[in-house]
């Protein structure tokens, strides 16, 4: 099993850190093995932010430290679409939020469109939206169980943000596949 993961949004929507959480959980607590980079623009929010992680039950499945072909990609914003559709596969698995980006850039692949980051605000704040985002990836792709992600989370969130990060994470997994 190999998945490549692009995730996109802009700076101070977590992008980041979604993708160190992926990344440890499956190489941490899920005995899997995991690579991930990210980029982001000089501006500290508002810039473009991406995280590229690389998950494989196999370490020999890991042959380059970059998404070239992404079988799972979330966009958080529409940063650079027309860039990013080049690059998608149509079996891609695409998360967004349709408050923010445009479904129909998407209607040639796999599309889980819902409005996250309501949904994040509805359980306390905006800023938890990419765990919601997550949660609902760990229901669709069975990508590693959710015990992981919340272990991986303990690790790295600071704890007045924790138990919320966890809420949004279990209200994501709870959406319908």
């Amino acid at each position: 099993m190999k998945k490549e993961i692009l995730v996109v949004g802009r700076g101070g929507q977590g992008v980041l850190l979604m993708g160190r959480i992926i990344g440890l959980a499956a190489s941490k607590y899920a005995n899997l093995y995991a690579v991930s980079t990210e980029s982001y623009a000089s501006e500290t929010r508002g810039g473009e932010s991406r995280a590229e992680v690389i998950v494989a039950s196999d370490i020999g499945e890991i042959d380059y430290l970059k998404v070239q072909k992404p079988d799972i990609a979330v966009f958080m914003y529409p940063f650079r679409l027309d860039y990013y559709l080049k690059i998608l596969r149509p079996e891609t698995l695409v998360f967004i939020d349709n408050l923010v980006v445009p479904e129909e850039k998407f209607s040639n692949y796999n599309l889980k469109s819902q409005p996250y980051s309501s949904i994040a605000e509805s359980i306390g704040s905006q800023r938890v939206t990419n765990m919601v985002i997550l949660g609902h990836m760990l229901k669709v792709t069975g990508l590693m169980e959710i015990k992981h992600v919340q272990e991986a989370l303990k690790e790295i969130v600071p704890e007045k943000w924790l138990e919320l990060n966890i809420k949004a994470l279990e209200k994501g997994y709870s959406l319908p596949p």
